[in-house]
């Protein structure tokens, strides 16, 4: 007797069974992410990819909003900082290669800049390590943001601000450093930025619609972005020279590359695999504080699972990716809106959730009376000595970081509260008398317990 017909009907049935979970799950997601966005609005592009398999590709909204034209799932948009992870990717290309070291001091590349007497290595750069001061944060920035300007203005421009902390001894994200790389990476390849990432990770990858703006290898052209108006929903986005962002954001691409490029990194593919692992490894600080970067992408977790991923801000537009490798799921979605319209964040992460069959609670707003709020008040302190503040502002809590606006939380349990616009949440915690003593923050790039130090 042969065993075919019935290893070919097992297979059948196999396939059948993928079929309906993969549409069932394509129902799933639909349901989930349309109610986030209006017909009449910028939209997102959004892809989710499951073993391999393209288990969800849409698009919502509007490409133009004037000329009420759709958007479509292949159309190209800016990445923002999702470009960092490329940019760090060629920087261990070439550390392969043997053209540069991690350890390296940034002036063996950028021989002039003024370290003010400290050594700053590549790889400082690469984790947000380096003390540099984010220029995009400086308030002469916006200034010069329509101003088309070399690597070497750009460099210019914000070299001579102080450092903020002596490198190695914090991190915080500075655009500065990956603007740093991209200059790295021209001294030791001997090419233009846009021209080394082209021929060695977008060509060889068939990244067809992936470039630096400006230099694009395909027909098809970014399309229009969004703000919040001030008389109207929605405005053109202001104006930027994608010179200043530069290999800190300057890349456009469509959900699809991106698709590939996940396929590429699971497959191991442009580098060993040690050197994707490094890429992957949290950073370290003193005194053992919290370091969730690697190098270009964001380490944490996601409903208990591993979670890589990064998210991208430029005029008009916002992104973010995501990376659940033991899962094998991957998620990106790209929107044509600021943050402020529209927080692709949220919609990824919670894409990513219901790939992985785990979506997240309805978190529904509940009303708490004042004097229960009141047993929340105080100031609370986290490992790495930073405070958050809460306070009440008549029946709604606030919170607030140091130097940062208040935000207000949204009570939806009686001791658990949540950031609207975001997956943030924050978990009151009490002792056996009853009085709150601590808080967990609850983050997807980890969480945090802050204890309580006043009321």
């Amino acid at each position: 007797m042969s065993l075919r017909p019935i290893v070919a009907a097992a297979l059948l049935l196999q396939a059948c069974f993928a079929h309906a979970n993969n549409t069932s799950l394509e129902g799933l997601l639909d349901a989930k992410l349309a109610p986030m966005f209006k017909s009449s609005a910028p939209g997102a592009a959004v892809i989710v990819v499951r073993d391999g398999e393209t288990v969800f590709r849409k698009a919502y909204g509007l490409a133009d909003v004037d000329k009420k034209v759709p958007l479509q799932a292949d159309m190209q948009l800016r990445l923002g900082s999702i470009t960092k992870q490329f940019t760090a990717v060629a920087i261990l290309m070439l550390a392969e290669q043997g053209k540069l070291s991690l350890q390296d001091d940034i002036t063996r590349f950028v021989l002039d800049y003024p370290t003010k007497g400290k050594s700053i290595t590549i790889q400082q750069l690469l984790q947000h390590k380096s003390g540099i001061h984010n220029y995009t944060a400086m308030r002469s920035f916006w200034s010069v943001a329509r101003k088309d300007m070399s690597v070497a203005q750009m460099i210019d421009f914000f070299k001579d601000e102080p450092l903020d902390y002596a490198p190695g001894e914090r991190w915080a994200y500075s655009n500065s450093g990956y603007f740093l790389l991209g200059a790295v990476i021209e001294k030791a390849s001997g090419m233009r930025y846009a021209d080394y990432i082209a021929r060695n990770i977008f060509e060889p990858l068939g990244m067809v619609d992936t470039a630096y703006e400006g230099v694009e290898r395909s027909a098809k052209r970014r399309i229009p972005g969004y703000r919040g108006g001030f008389f109207s929903s929605y405005s053109p986005a202001d104006q930027i020279s994608m010179s200043l962002p530069y290999a800190a954001g300057a890349l456009v691409s469509t959900v699809d590359d991106l698709a590939r490029w996940d396929a590429a990194i699971s497959a191991g593919k442009l580098l060993t695999a040690e050197s994707w692992k490094q890429a992957f490894t949290p950073c370290t600080l003193p005194d053992a504080a919290a370091c969730n970067y690697g190098f270009g992408w964001t380490i944490g977790k996601l409903r208990g699972h591993q979670e890589i991923a990064h998210g991208g801000d430029i005029p008009g537009f916002n992104g973010y990716v995501i990376r659940l490798p033991d899962d094998k799921v991957f998620v990106a979605v790209l929107s044509n809106g600021e943050r402020s319209l529209l927080n692709s964040e949220v919609v990824a992460q919670h894409a990513a959730a219901i790939a992985i069959g785990e979506p997240f609670p309805e978190r529904k707003v509940i009303a708490l009376a004042p004097e229960a709020l009141d047993a929340f008040v105080g100031t609370y302190k986290l490992a790495d000595n930073s405070t958050r503040t809460v306070r009440r502002k008549g029946a709604v809590l606030t919170w607030q970081r140091e130097g940062r606006p208040a935000t207000d939380l949204k009570p939806y349990a009686s001791t658990s509260f949540f950031m609207e616009g975001t997956m943030n949440s924050v978990e009151f915690r009490r002792d056996a008398g009853g009085k709150v003593t601590s808080l967990l923050m609850q983050q997807t790039i980890g969480d945090q317990v802050a204890e309580r130090i006043a009321d």
